[in-house]
């Protein structure tokens, strides 16, 4: 029997969730108690220490499930995409967060009054939810206290038209692996949160994307590639903003870039990968912005 993978399955040898009684062995097992994310953004690590591996990133107002805590850490897991990993119990607050808006714009600030001179309280990025209590002329007062400017508010279910003109925003973002913000994101990264704003569930990593996300392109027999598609290597993945270009977030330039796609797919060929395959996502969710 395949084992169950661990990235989106909460399982140890002394602990595993609930749901998974009859599907693997341990020790206990727990239903989990709700949390959602109260900062900016918070880190998720392959192991419970601060220089374990970065998997990925919450980010603010987004719902977790803690399984179980100790010395700080939390086991969690993400209830958008199903990552499991372990957190900073700091960064997480018991209970449903109910979010009313989204980040839209690349990255916004939080101030402490409806005034852009004063010194800002935090950063927030692009599909962060927040709580908005109401209106203050051009800015918005959250729940949680700060004002962000309402232009670069949208609320909830209202979505970007165009994925990869969110992706594009990115570019000159630092490569950082495991990141998910626009201050720092790695390749699936870039595609989960450019494919969110566009109303699109994505999964977290390349593998999982190139299994999971649009319909399979057949490239290689004759089919021209567009815009949008999303073009797999083993452990990488960028997506095309025209039938030639193609954006990726990617360790050579260590930044989010745009380059011919005949040229990037050279160079890593040259390091030893080949294309494994396309898939073709559409520009937007069902739902378009107003």
């Amino acid at each position: 029997m395949t084992e169950p993978d661990r990235r989106r399955h909460a399982y140890r040898a002394d602990l595993a969730a609930e749901k998974l009684r009859d599907i693997v062995q341990a020790e206990n097992y727990v239903a989990g108690q709700p949390h959602h994310v109260a900062v900016p953004s918070l880190p998720l690590r392959r192991e419970q220490r601060f220089d374990s591996t970065l998997d990925t990133e919450a980010l603010l107002g987004e719902a977790v499930t803690v399984y179980d805590e100790n010395e700080g850490w939390a086991w969690v897991q993400l209830d958008h995409d199903g990552y499991v990993g372990y957190m900073p119990s700091e960064g997480l607050v018991p209970g449903v967060s109910a979010p009313t808006h989204r980040i839209a714009a690349l990255r916004t600030y939080v101030f402490p009054e409806p005034d852009s001179k004063v010194p800002p309280l935090a950063l927030l990025s692009l599909n962060a939810n927040v709580a908005v209590a109401q209106s203050a002329g051009s800015y918005l007062q959250l729940e949680s206290g700060g004002f962000v400017y309402g232009g670069h508010v949208v609320p909830l279910g209202v979505i970007a038209p165009d994925y990869v003109a969110v992706a594009e925003a990115f570019l000159g973002t630092p490569y950082l692996w495991g990141g998910r913000t626009s201050v720092g994101t790695d390749c699936s990264g870039l595609v989960q949160l450019a494919a969110a704003a566009a109303g699109h569930t994505v999964p977290r990593d390349a593998d999982m994307q190139a299994a999971e996300t649009g319909e399979e392109v057949d490239w290689l027999s004759g089919a021209e590639l567009a815009r949008g598609d999303l073009v797999f290597w083993d452990g990488h993945v960028g997506i095309m903003t025209s039938a030639s270009e193609f954006l990726h977030a990617n360790a050579f330039h260590m930044a989010v870039e745009i380059e011919p796609f005949a040229q990037a797919k050279d160079r890593i060929k040259a390091a030893g990968f080949e294309v494994t395959g396309v898939r073709r996502l559409p520009l937007s969710g069902a739902k378009q912005a107003r």
